[in-house]
């Protein structure tokens, strides 16, 4: 595969994604434009060996699935999940201070406040609205201009900035809109917008889900362009990757992508981790190809991987001494195996070890990542998948700086090796 070629798709990915609901969209459109058929949950399902499939669950999480020709033995299962931190709008969003037009938000999950402030921000997410007729619709909807911003308090007015002080979301971040504007200029832009993007007037808005995203786009970054700079590169990296690796295998095995909403705020949802959605789906695909019953699905799930993929910390050289020392992936080191003894990681020595063996076959470098032993560490859907489905998982992910910030930082090769990594593992026959 080209690298250049590879990062500029990406690029584009995450210009075209600026919410769960888009990404899910976007991958939607590369899958059928590659052959693959969308199922509806609730439509009864017609399975054939060796067809390409994908359904989708809240429009925020996605399954895609490679049946094999032959019989259904075993999935090789990519997760990721959609979602980022970042700043929701409230549903009574519009208020007013000092003649500006301000929305109320909250935050969304575990972000780094500071980054937000001063940043050009566009308005994304879905929303419904009824018609004319009665008829209610979902639309996504992407304001792709800057239309706000969150000002910093100038230095002199609060000397004691830099030395730490901590910022309330609720009283000094509500983003700044429209100069003299009242409550009703909320709904009457979102009108105009609606208008504007999908051709509907006279529509009548019942609610929605929208969210600031930053508007400086992603970028190669470095002397010799080594670095991707984002937003969202936490998890979306994982989503496109998986995704490339589906559409690049030969086809031969049964392979799957899931992609979650809801991680980043515990993955307890219909559409996430913890929820039934990808239970849902294997049950249906082993009742039509794998025998049906319990027994069956519980042979196919244990036959079956998952490689769950979340970005991991990388080394940062101006705090090096957050990492254990024998355990600082380097960005441009390759894919990172995630190990945590108190299972916040789903790897395990078995699980590991395949990924290493992948990763030989493929020419590819792996890392390992340990918390330190006096520091905490996050988690991934990989624990979560392991416990509801009971299926042999492991967690690794592409290194990164700047984790839950609005504009992340990840190594260009590092998407082209973790790439080659899962396309290995799409096409490996034995899995044992």
């Amino acid at each position: 595969m080209s690298q250049d070629d590879l990062i500029e798709r990406l690029l584009e990915f995450l210009r075209r994604s600026p919410t769960p609901w888009h990404a899910v969209g976007s991958m939607a459109a590369r899958l059928e434009a590659a052959g693959f058929r969308r199922l509806d949950e609730c439509d009864g399902w017609r399975l054939s060996p060796g067809e390409r499939v994908y359904v989708t669950r809240n429009d925020s999480s996605i399954v895609a699935l490679q049946l094999p020709e032959g019989e259904l033995a075993a999935l090789r299962m990519i997760g990721a999940h959609t979602d980022s931190p970042g700043l929701r709008l409230k549903p009574s969003a519009a208020q007013t201070s000092a003649g500006w037009l301000q929305l109320g938000i909250e935050t969304y999950g575990g972000m780094l406040l500071a980054p937000w402030f001063d940043r050009d921000l566009g308005l994304a997410g879905r929303l419904h609205v009824r018609h004319p007729d009665g008829r209610l619709q979902g639309l996504l909807l992407s304001v792709d201009r800057p239309v706000a911003i969150i000002p910093s308090l100038a230095i002199h007015l609060d000397r004691d900035v830099n030395q730490g002080r901590p910022i309330n979301a609720q009283t000094e971040m509500a983003p700044v809109f429209l100069q003299g504007g009242e409550k009703a200029d909320l709904e009457r832009l979102l009108k105009g917008w609606v208008a504007e993007q999908h051709g509907l007037d006279g529509v009548e808005i019942l609610d929605f889900e929208l969210g600031f995203h930053d508007m400086q786009p992603p970028a190669r970054v470095g002397v010799e362009g080594e670095l991707i700079a984002s937003a969202r590169l936490d998890n979306l990296l994982s989503c496109f990757i998986g995704l490339e690796a589906l559409l690049a295998s030969d086809g031969k095995q049964g392979a799957l992508l899931v992609a979650n909403d809801h991680e980043e705020v515990g993955s307890a949802s219909a559409c996430g981790a913890q929820g039934p959605f990808l239970g849902d789906v294997l049950r249906r695909v082993n009742e039509q190809l794998g025998g049906g019953g319990e027994e069956s699905f519980i042979r196919l799930v244990q036959a079956s991987r998952m490689i769950s993929c979340d970005n991991a910390h990388a080394l940062h050289p101006n705090f090096t001494d957050k990492h254990d020392a024998a355990h600082g992936p380097a960005l441009n080191g390759g894919p990172v195996i995630k190990v945590n003894a108190n299972q916040r990681y789903a790897t395990n020595s078995a699980t590991a070890a395949m990924f290493r063996d992948l990763c030989r076959e493929a020419g590819v470098p792996v890392q390992t990542f340990v918390t330190r032993a006096d520091m905490g560490c996050g988690s991934t859907i990989g624990p979560i998948t392991a416990t509801e489905l009971g299926v042999p998982t492991l967690d690794v992910g592409a290194p990164q700086w700047a984790m839950h910030s609005i504009r992340e930082t990840a190594g260009v090769r590092d998407v082209e090796y973790l790439t080659r990594a899962l396309i290995a593992f799409c096409n490996r026959a034995d899995l044992a």
